[in-house]
């Protein structure tokens, strides 16, 4: 059975995973969440399976030779991300509506792969300044990845028009709302 998928993209720093989380904790009879493949380090805290599939660069590309990607991306140099086709199918065969935690590009080829079944949300926050700010507080960004970032924030923002909604979150409560809004006018 065909199922929905709600899509959320956007740059790095915007809260798209904190919406994310919120909503598959407020409609977890509802919702599951789609598990990316990528080729990155696992952080410390991440588990494989749950955070993200881990895969090496020689697996990831072993998939693209065989279709088995809904969607991928060499998203920075060497580092690649991907929807297994295989995982949106089991999500929908549990009866679930699949919520992806995706970049844009990402976002916009599920969008594309399966049209009017896909809600695809743009998230941001007004300012450059904000992005830095959430950036920095992560710990994670030495100078060079941080201007990598925003680099890449400025590209992505320019693909905010092609999205079906846009959520600007500057105060988290009123997106979280706004975000559940989406999901059940959505998923009726």
């Amino acid at each position: 059975m065909k199922g929905k998928l709600l899509i959320f993209s956007a740059p790095s720093g915007s809260g798209k995973t904190t919406i994310v989380r919120h909503l598959l904790t407020k409609f977890p009879q509802h919702l599951a969440f789609s598990v990316s493949a990528c080729t990155r380090p696992r952080r410390e805290y991440e588990v494989d399976g749950r955070d993200y599939y881990f895969l090496s660069v020689a697996d990831f590309r072993k998939h693209i030779a065989n279709q088995d990607f809904a969607e991928w991306e060499e998203v920075y140099a060497g580092n690649y991300y991907g929807t297994l086709k295989v995982e949106i199918e089991r999500l929908w065969a549990e009866g679930k509506q699949v919520v992806f935690d995706v970049d844009v590009k990402g976002g916009l080829k599920l969008k594309e792969a399966y049209g009017d079944s896909a809600l695809a949300i743009f998230v941001k926050v007004s300012s450059e300044e904000e992005i830095k700010r959430r950036l920095n507080s992560r710990g994670t960004e030495t100078e060079a990845t941080m201007a990598t970032r925003l680099a890449k924030v400025r590209y992505e923002l320019s693909f905010e028009s092609e999205f079906d909604e846009v959520l600007v979150n500057d105060d988290l409560e009123l997106t979280l709302r706004k975000a559940e809004k989406l999901v059940e006018d959505f998923i009726q």
